[in-house]
C-alpha cells in the first residue's frame, strides 16, 4: 500500500471532463440501449485512460475523475436508504444558468445498508497505485449531506421523517461512519470532503438561503462544524481527511460569492481537517488571503489559483505573485497549489476542452516546481 499523503505541492480537486465516448454511453444507458455491464466497460476504459494521463503528467494523486457519477454529491446520497430523487423542474439557482440536478429529498430515515457503490469505484482506482501515486476518494462533506435536507426547500419532507434535526444529524454521522469503515477496509487512506455549505454561509445572501438571520447563520456554522468534526473524530486516526470548500461549479458558472472572513473563525480555526482546498481564482468572488491567518495549528492550505471555469490559461508570473501574497498570512511550507475546483463537478462539465484542461494542470505543476523546488 502506498504511504503517500495528500495534499501535494501540485494537486487537483478531483473531477475531470468526461470523454465524448463516455457521455454517449451514459446517454445510451439512460435510454435503455446499453446494459449496466457495457456501461461499466466504457467507464473502466475511460478511467484507465485518465489515470494513465495523470501519471504521465507527473501528478502523485489519482482519482476516477468522478466518471461514474452524474454529480459530485447526489450520487453519494442516493446510495443511502431514506433518500428519494426525481428529475427537477426548476433546478438550483446558479449565476447565468440553473443547475438542472435531480430534486433530492428524504423518504425515510438515513441509513447505509450493505456496501456503498463508491467502495467498488475506489477499489478500481486503487489497483493503479504505485510508489509515486496514491488514490484519494472524494465525497460530499457530512455538513453538505445535512444541509441538503435541512434547508427551506426540503423542510416539509424532512419533518415528515424526523422529529428534530439532531436525530437527522445522528443518523448521518452513523451512516458516514459505516461508509468510512468500508472505505478504510478497501485500503483508502486519503479522503476528501467536498463542501459548498461554507461558500453559502460566506455569501451575503447566506442567511436568506438558509431561511434565517445573520445570528442564526452563525449557529448553522457551528452545527456544520459539529457534524463534520464528529465524523472526523470517529474515523481511523491514520486516515488523512482534507476538505474542499466550493462556491458551486456547474457548466462554468457558480452559486455563491463572498470573502472567507465571515466563516474563517469557525472553518479555519476549528474544523479538524488535515488541509483545506480553497477557491481563490477570482478575487471579486473569493476575497483576499487575509482570512488564512485564522488557519489553526499546522493545517495545510491548497490555494486554487487556476480556474477550471475558463479556457484562458493564467500567466505563470501572476500565479507565482499571488502565492507570495498568500505567504504573508500563512508560511510557504504550509501552502500548496491546485486548480480552484474540479473540471466537471457534474456530468455536463465546464466550458473548456480536454486539452485546455490538461494545459491548466501542466501550469499548476510548472508553477509549483518553480516555487517549492
Amino acid at each position: 500500500m502506498s504511504t503517500l499523503q495528500t495534499p501535494f505541492r501540485y494537486d487537483y480537486v478531483g473531477s475531470f471532463l468526461r470523454p465524448k465516448k463516455l457521455k454517449e454511453a451514459r446517454k445510451e444507458f439512460d435510454q435503455g440501449k446499453l446494459s449496466p455491464e457495457d456501461l461499466k466497460k466504457v467507464e473502466d476504459e475511460a478511467i484507465t485512460d485518465l489515470i494513465t494521463k495523470i501519471k504521465k503528467l507527473g501528478y502523485h494523486v489519482i482519482t476516477d475523475g468522478e466518471f461514474r457519477r452524474a454529480t459530485w454529491h447526489l450520487d453519494f446520497m442516493w446510495a443511502f436508504d431514506g433518500i428519494g430523487h426525481t428529475p427537477t423542474k426548476t433546478g438550483l439557482p446558479f449565476h447565468d444558468e440553473a443547475a438542472m440536478l435531480d430534486d433530492t429529498y428524504l423518504v425515510g430515515r438515513v441509513k447505509l445498508t450493505g456496501q456503498h457503490p463508491f467502495i467498488e469505484h475506489f477499489k478500481f482506482v486503487k489497483q493503479f497505485e504505485d510508489e509515486n501515486t496514491i488514490a484519494k476518494q472524494t465525497i460530499p462533506a457530512p455538513a453538505q449531506f445535512y444541509a441538503q435536507f435541512t434547508m427551506p426547500f426540503n423542510r416539509t419532507a424532512t419533518e415528515a421523517v424526523y422529529q428534530s434535526d439532531d436525530e437527522l444529524e445522528d443518523d448521518i454521522v452513523k451512516g458516514y461512519g459505516d461508509f468510512i469503515d468500508q472505505l478504510y477496509a478497501a485500503g483508502c487512506r486519503n479522503l476528501q470532503l467536498d463542501d459548498c455549505t461554507w461558500g453559502m454561509l460566506a455569501d451575503k445572501l447566506g442567511p436568506a438561503m438558509y431561511g434565517t438571520t445573520a445570528e442564526g447563520a452563525i449557529e448553522i456554522q457551528k452545527k456544520h462544524l459539529e457534524i463534520n468534526n464528529c465524523v472526523i473524530a470517529n474515523a481511523p486516526k491514520d486516515l488523512i481527511i482534507n476538505t474542499h470548500v466550493c462556491r458551486g461549479n456547474f457548466h462554468s458558472t457558480y452559486a455563491n460569492s463572498g470573502p472567507y472572513d465571515g466563516v474563517a473563525d469557525v472553518l479555519f480555526g476549528q474544523e479538524n481537517v488535515n488541509a483545506y482546498y480553497l477557491e481563490f481564482d477570482d478575487e471579486k468572488r473569493d476575497g483576499g488571503f487575509a482570512p488564512l491567518a485564522k488557519v489553526s495549528g499546522d493545517k495545510k492550505v491548497v490555494i486554487g489559483l487556476v480556474t477550471t471555469k475558463s479556457p484562458i490559461l493564467e500567466k505563470k508570473e501572476s500565479v507565482i505573485k499571488r502565492i507570495h501574497e498568500a505567504e504573508k498570512y500563512i508560511p510557504l511550507d504550509r501552502l500548496y497549489l491546485s486548480p480552484q475546483c474540479g473540471f466537471a463537478s457534474c456530468e455536463i462539465g465546464n466550458k473548456l476542452t480536454e486539452e485546455e484542461q490538461w494545459a491548466k494542470l501542466r501550469l499548476v505543476k510548472e508553477v509549483a516546481e518553480e516555487v517549492w523546488g
